[in-house]
């Protein structure tokens, strides 16, 4: 029931702000929105590999806000699909909090396998995420200070 609660207020807590944005006239394609969100998916990587907590810590947060932001202005998705990824953001947070690399990496690759589920779920299956192999951001360092 606890699951249920956490997906719920995920969901509906994230909710507003997308809906605002769509009622102000601008709608970003899902696309768009995935896109935004595979570019985190590969910054949490290499943050966490790396160990800069704070950094992982906060792409998570944004690959979280972007999951709902998609929830919300696509009703098409079925919330049990994006649901997959609940328990393994929750597992990469508590990974982070303990700073914990082993850890981080087996929840990283349950995250990745709850995108393709997710893509699958939708009939996007032909969309594959995988453990980046490498950064294409030359520009931005993911070593902590």
């Amino acid at each position: 029931m606890k699951h249920l609660a956490t997906i719920g207020a995920l969901i509906i807590g994230l909710v507003l702000p997308p809906l605002a944005l769509a009622q102000e006239g601008y709608m970003p394609r899902l696309g768009d929105i995935m896109g935004q969100t595979q570019l985190r998916h590969i910054k949490l990587w290499f943050a966490g590999k790396l160990q800069n907590w704070e950094l992982a810590d906060y792409e998570a947060g944004q690959i979280k806000a972007s999951l709902a932001d998609a929830a919300g202005l696509y009703r098409g998705i079925p919330v049990e699909a994006l649901s997959l990824t609940v328990d393994p953001l929750k597992a990469i947070g508590e990974a982070i909090a303990a700073k914990d690399s082993a850890k981080f990496a087996h929840a990283f690759e349950g995250l990745t396998a709850a995108c393709n589920g997710c893509h699958a779920a939708i009939g996007r299956g032909f969309i594959v995420i995988q453990v980046p192999t490498a950064s294409p951001f030359s520009d931005q360092s993911f070593s902590p200070r």
